[in-house]
């Protein structure tokens, strides 16, 4: 398969995650990184991801929850920041095994999550404070936050529309966030990475789509143990040797 059709794949996978399968976006960063190479792909897949973003929040503005957005978005923006610092000199093949190890810890931690009840879940700083430190931290280094943010929003128990309302909110701030950085710094966002993008997007729109349409024959309990196997089944991915 060619590297532009594998692509095309990634961003209808994107387009779907985007839609409210969330933990399939693992399989879009880990196509993504394969093809293009796990640091440079990191440019191409944030302007799509905030393409994608633009068409969550459309449709799924009304189901925001903004007391968790306030709770958890200082903590994001303080682990990009402290990503940009420490990943702008990571050497390509420690680049991939630290991907390799934020998907594989985030699967550990959302299946261990999945043990409480939204009564035992803590309310205090550090839970936010961790989780939210630490998406913010693997989304500027591979745009792997879902997990974390997964975790944090599934112990609240939040009924599917408004997870993934919520969820649409905090990654198309924090994605506009990152840009700046990528573009700057990074400068993995560049002409080339955006061109290259553009090819892309139709896969994203009927990503997108067809992903609502399988988002609306979920129930709330299902769609949570959704969300566990196919972050398991990207962790996998990711991990396999090639």
């Amino acid at each position: 398969m060619s590297a532009y059709l594998i692509s095309l794949l990634a961003a209808f996978i994107l387009g779907m995650s985007k839609a409210g399968l969330k933990g399939i976006s693992v399989l879009f960063v880990t196509l993504m990184a394969l093809v293009h190479g796990a640091k440079a792909s990191t440019g191409i897949v944030l302007l799509l991801l905030i393409f994608a973003d633009i068409l969550a929040v459309s449709y799924y503005n009304r189901y925001a929850q903004w007391k968790y957005l306030k709770r958890f978005l200082p903590w994001v923006v303080a682990g990009v920041l402290v990503a940009v610092l420490v990943g702008k000199e990571l050497p390509e093949a420690l680049f991939k095994k630290a991907m390799a190890l934020i998907i594989l810890v985030s699967v550990v931690l959302m299946f261990f999550g999945e043990r409480y009840e939204r009564k035992d879940v803590p309310e205090q700083l550090w839970f936010a404070g961790t989780m939210g430190f630490t998406a913010g931290f693997t989304t500027m280094i591979g745009n792997l936050a879902g997990a974390f943010a997964n975790i944090f929003f599934l112990a609240t128990r939040l009924p599917k529309n408004e997870f993934i309302g919520t969820a649409a909110w905090l990654f198309f701030i924090i994605n506009i966030f990152k840009l700046p950085f990528h573009i700057f710094s990074w400068e993995t966002v560049t002409w080339d990475s955006f061109t290259t993008d553009l090819w892309l997007l139709p896969g994203v729109v009927l990503g997108f789509v067809v992903g609502l349409q399988v988002v609306k024959k979920f129930k709330n309990d299902q769609y949570r143990k959704f969300i566990l196997i196919m972050t398991a089944i990207g962790a996998l991915m990711l991990l396999w040797p090639t």
